[in-house]
This record gives C-alpha cells, structure tokens and sequence, in this order.
C-alpha cells in the first residue's frame, strides 16, 4: 500500500482531500473493501468524512471514492 502512504504524506494534518480507486490504479471491486474498513476503522492516517462516492458495476453499488482528513497519527 506505497501509494496510499505516499498519497497521504503529500498533506498536512487537517487537510481534507479526495482517494479514488482511480487514482490508485485499482477496479471499484477492489477499492470497495478497503473503503469499507477505512469506514469502520479509519485509513492509515487518515478518517473518512462525507458520504462516500459510489458507482455501479454489474447492478452493484460499489465505493469508487472516499473524501478523508489527514489526521497526525503516524503511517
């Protein structure tokens, strides 16, 4: 997860921005799961806020992007 991490070092704590499978070169059937703990648990340095963005793919409702807060727990 190198590109998560990476992604999140780029921003101060505080600073609330956009993951996207997209962006980390992932399917939304392989995006989903990780959002959905980064909903229950938190990511690695970060908290999930807002209502998540989702996309169907075959009839399912899938999370496609998260807006998460840096926050200053370590990575």
């Amino acid at each position: 997860m190198a590109a998560i991490d990476d992604l999140v070092k780029k921003h101060k704590a505080g600073a609330q921005f956009v993951i996207s499978a997209q962006m980390l070169r992932l399917k939304p059937q392989e995006f989903d799961p990780m959002a959905q703990r980064w909903l229950d648990d938190g990511g690695p340095g970060f908290n999930v806020v807002g209502v998540p963005h989702r996309t169907v793919v075959d009839g399912e409702f899938l999370i496609s992007r998260v807006t998460v807060i840096r926050t200053t727990a370590p990575l």
